[in-house]
């Protein structure tokens, strides 16, 4: 079975107050459903990086996500993820504010997963930012997961 590495951002979507925001909207309605369908057909994970940016502002918002992140297994970030953390960041792929989004990959890296889901499309999944990060992975004998939004692993 693949693997995938939900980032906070797909917590966010999949637990949050309808917006009255199309996209926002549209891209809750996209999240539902990967959730509620496609779900089943993978080994979800989530790591203390998501937790910790989970476990942050409007103390209702904070007990939903918590209670999704609760039922899923949590990967360690490790030395090595550490280390592979500040690698991306030294590359200066990412601005310093984006250190938890390096994280997400360093993690989902070590752990070997195939895929990130996340709706962070500014940081990490950006085709020309994800591509100078596998560069740093690949450098250091690493391959980085397929990183994607939820419209992308709605499957065949």
């Amino acid at each position: 079975m693949e693997s995938v590495y939900l980032e906070t951002t797909f917590i966010s979507y999949l637990v949050a107050r309808a917006s009255r925001d199309v996209i926002f909207a549209g891209r809750q309605q996209t999240t539902q459903d990967w959730w509620a369908n496609r779900r089943s057909q993978f080994e979800c994970s989530v790591s203390q990086v998501v937790i910790d940016e989970a476990s942050l502002g409007d103390p209702a918002e904070v007990q939903k996500r918590l209670a999704i992140i609760g039922g899923l297994p949590t990967l360690e970030v490790t030395e090595d993820a550490e280390a592979l953390t500040r690698a991306i960041m030294a590359a200066g792929i990412l601005p310093p504010h984006a250190f938890p989004d390096a994280a997400h990959v360093a993690v989902s890296v070590v752990h070997a997963v195939d895929y990130l889901l996340t709706w962070n499309c500014k940081h990490l999944a950006n085709a020309q930012i994800a591509r100078r990060i596998a560069a740093v992975c690949e450098k250091l004998g690493r391959r980085m997961p397929i990183i994607c939004t939820p419209d992308e692993l709605m499957g065949v």
